[in-house]
């Protein structure tokens, strides 16, 4: 038995030696297939009008965003104070930016952390904001794996946290300026 499990042991290291440094790229792949575009077309319809309109979010962004105080001033975004606004702005664009960082695989970790942020916030506004029914929050340790929110975004937040921890990987801006800068040393 020793024996088969030294050869285990021995197998997989020799697999994860090889694969592992092709991780964070994978998951950066999997999110640019799965999520990327899912952001994307969420911040576009929070984009204002014209040219200016990424410092001008629609009355959309402060919906779905802040959807109790946007009915509370019935929908005139200007009743609604200068910190919200400011918010509403940055959420916007963390809601373009860190997507593309991750597909970029530019400043990953940190990208990767905003967008777990943003999930966890995202979760919490559509609980308590859009009040999100008891089924769709769903469950853990139940028989039904595709709540919308405690089991998907469980797998969201694992995904992003495999680029915390473990960064953009091999096919990323992050390393090609990492070899740059150490070239130029």
């Amino acid at each position: 038995m020793m024996r088969l499990l030294h050869l285990h042991d021995r197998l997989f290291a020799m697999i994860e030696a090889h694969l592992a440094p092709l991780l964070p790229v994978l998951a950066r792949l999997v999110f640019a297939a799965t999520l990327m575009f899912y952001y994307w077309n969420s911040a576009l319809t929070k984009l204002g009008d014209g040219l200016f309109g990424i410092f001008r979010p629609s009355v959309s962004a402060y919906v779905q965003i802040l959807p109790r105080m946007a009915e509370a001033v019935s929908y005139d975004t200007s009743q609604i104070a200068l910190p919200w606004h400011l918010l509403v702005l940055g959420a916007t664009w963390g809601e373009l930016l860190f997507p593309l960082l991750i597909l970029l695989g530019l400043f990953t970790r940190l990208a990767a952390l905003g967008m777990i942020g943003f999930v966890i916030a995202q979760s919490w506004v559509d609980v308590v904001g859009h009040g999100v029914a008891a089924d769709d929050l769903g469950r853990w340790f139940d028989r039904v794996p595709d709540s919308l929110i405690l089991d998907q975004r469980a797998f969201w937040v694992f995904l992003l946290l495999t680029l915390v921890l473990r960064g953009g990987g091999v096919l990323s801006l992050d390393t090609l300026l990492r070899r740059g800068q150490s070239s130029a040393a």
